[in-house]
């Protein structure tokens, strides 16, 4: 899911502390900072270093020493987080938030793409099993110590069992089996694998939770665990890890976040980090209200799109900002079609029969593909500042598959595949073989301006193919309701976040019981499984791939994926987003990369 960018992919960990190394043989590609003019002549620091202070495993920040204090401003669009349990975050902004409170075992390099330790202090990989070292000394923010007891709880009581969102266990399985977890003592345990499994490492930044404080609602079972941490929690009660902690919550207007005096980071002086006192979530309807914030000097930071990028930069040289390019988006913007064809145990087809027939036809499918207007979406939506996206890989991923070219727009090329399945196109409506009209609901989740847009224009694209379009912009939470567990709809825009180094992380959407198979969602309550012969192969690929260990024997199987949703139309991608932001010249320590972009490391940032 990416685009101009290419990496050094390195999945073995050179930093301090590592007795052992993995790499995966990925070849050397262009730097990561080499495709924007706009950062490339950033000074990085080095690697973070493990630090022993009176016993404790510090991780020590080599960042520039900055001041303590103060808060930065920054902003989120839609009605703020839906929890902040991080084993149950569905969206990116109850994930976003719940990763400010909770750390993982490991994490990646924001500019290398490397594998790194977080709350280990180490790591070893011996064969399929995979030693992990923890930090001794370091306590959740009761004060209770971080032992391997919580690393054993979390994965074997909730990952295990698929508590929350199973994405993570979906993607450790293994042909159907999940690693063992042994413990070796307090701070040291070990996973094993059934074999060799190349994305095993990135799956360990699943967030760590204290097993004295989820135990007593993981044992009650999955809805009584989906319900703890509800917005409504009291924040002074959440026990947490992370560089910050929840100080306040007001529904529709704010977050905000407090620094954790007890963090396990520290600066080059060996004084405890963060810098920050506060990090404010201001919750904005939309993305107009972000800019007229911005420009007030409400928030510090701000996501630029379309016409906004050329006026911000022209602005710049006077300005108290300054404008980041990024590249393209890691994650992918697209439109899905429902191809559902399930019964449930009643009988009940879960998609009107006659839509479904339009849905599950490749040529209706590839129709809705050839009609849309990427072209006119990235200069009338974007501002140019955009590429066309063909692929489900995003355009800066190492696994893009660079033989898709894509198509420009063709109508005619749409109505004559409509007419070869015996759609008929009379007096401007189209009709299919049994007199129908073709009419069916296009959602997205209001409050995107950007989607929102998108939809006006694939309506009007649509329609000159004769489909009568109903645009119905909804909620979030019941749009991903729709989508993950109703199965009513017909078509939606959405987009998701990606991983330019591992494809096997969109495993849940991809496999076809993953639990964001959105197109056609696994139901244990249908009376058949039924799958299309392209969704088996699907399968098939994700497993091999997962099991090759290096770039060369991944990269033909990942490419094959790609040329199967090309081909088959159940997701048809629009455009690539030009990551451009703006951050306020008085927060310091901003080292953007296009891998992790621009305010990744707010435990090092500080307010001159």
């Amino acid at each position: 899911m990416k685009k101009i960018l290419y990496i050094i992919f390195i999945i073995c960990i050179l930093c301090l502390g590592v007795k052992c190394c993995i790499r995966a043989d990925i070849p050397e590609k262009d730097s990561a900072t080499s495709i924007s003019p706009d950062i490339k002549n950033i000074t990085y620091p080095e690697m973070n270093k493990n630090v022993v202070l009176n016993g404790i495993d510090y991780i020590q920040s080599q960042a520039p020493i900055g001041n303590f204090g103060g808060e930065v401003i920054i902003s989120t669009i839609g009605e703020g987080p839906k929890t902040f349990n991080p084993c149950n975050t569905k969206d990116a902004t109850s994930s976003s938030m719940a990763g400010m409170m909770y750390d993982g075992l490991l994490t990646t390099h924001p500019k290398t793409g490397q594998v790194i330790p977080l709350l280990a202090k180490s790591y070893e990989v011996k064969g399929n099993d995979y030693i992990i070292h923890l930090r001794k000394g370091i306590n959740w923010t009761d004060g209770k110590p971080i032992t391997a007891d919580d690393v054993m709880y979390t994965y074997e009581e909730v990952v295990f069992k698929g508590l929350g969102n199973p994405s993570t266990m979906d993607a450790m399985m293994i042909e159907g089996k999940l690693p063992t977890l042994e413990k070796i003592d307090d701070y040291t345990v070990k996973f094993t694998t059934s074999k060799p499994f190349a994305p095993f490492l990135r799956q360990l930044s699943y967030p760590i939770v204290p097993k004295h404080y989820f135990k007593p609602y993981s044992d009650k079972g999955n809805s009584v665990f989906n319900a703890f941490l509800n917005p409504d929690t009291k924040p002074q009660t959440i026990v947490s890890n992370g560089a910050f902690k929840l100080k306040e919550y007001v529904p529709a207007q704010r977050v905000i976040f407090e620094r954790n005096p007890n963090y396990y980071k520290i600066n080059l002086e060996n004084k405890k980090l963060p810098y920050l006192d506060k990090i404010v979530y201001l919750i904005v309807g939309d993305t107009n209200n972000e800019i007229l914030k911005f420009e007030a000097k409400e928030i510090d930071a701000i996501s630029l799109k379309g016409n906004n990028v050329a006026r911000y930069k022209e602005k710049e040289k006077i300005s108290d900002y300054t404008i980041y390019n990024l590249g393209a988006d890691t994650g992918t913007l697209f439109v899905t079609i429902n191809l559902n064809n399930r019964k449930s145990k009643d009988g009940k087809y879960y998609v009107n029969p006659i839509k479904q027939k339009w849905f599950q036809n490749k040529n209706f499918r590839k129709a809705v593909d050839l009609a849309i207007d990427r072209k006119g979406m990235i200069q009338n939506i974007a501002f140019g500042v955009a590429e066309p996206l063909f692929t489900s890989e995003s355009l800066n991923s190492i696994y893009l598959n660079k033989n898709i070219k894509g198509h420009p727009q063709d109508k005619e090329k749409a109505m004559e595949l409509l007419k070869e399945e015996g759609f008929e196109y009379k007096f401007g409506k189209l009709y299919d073989k049994q007199g129908n009209l073709v009419e069916f609901d296009l959602y997205t989740n209001a409050g995107n301006l950007e989607r929102e847009a998108l939809g006006v224009m694939l309506k009007q694209d649509l329609e000159e193919l004769g489909m009568k379009v109903n645009f119905k912009p909804i909620e979030f939470n019941s749009l991903v309701n729709k989508l993950t567990n109703s199965y009513d709809w017909d078509m939606a825009i959405m987009g998701l976040t990606g991983s330019p180094l591992e494809p096997h992380d969109g495993k849940n959407v991809w496999t076809s019981k993953g639990t964001l198979h959105m197109f056609n969602m696994h139901d244990n309550n249908s009376e058949s499984d039924s799958i299309y012969p392209w969704e088996v192969e699907l399968d098939k690929i994700f497993e091999q791939g997962a099991l090759k260990l290096t770039f060369d024997e991944r990269k033909p199987l990942y490419d094959k994926y790609q040329e199967i949703i090309y081909d088959e139309n159940p997701i048809i991608y629009l455009y690539s987003p030009t990551r451009i932001t703006a951050i306020r010249k008085k927060i310091k320590n901003i080292f953007p990369t296009p891998l992790s972009g621009l305010l990744y490391n707010l435990d090092e940032i500080y307010v001159d």
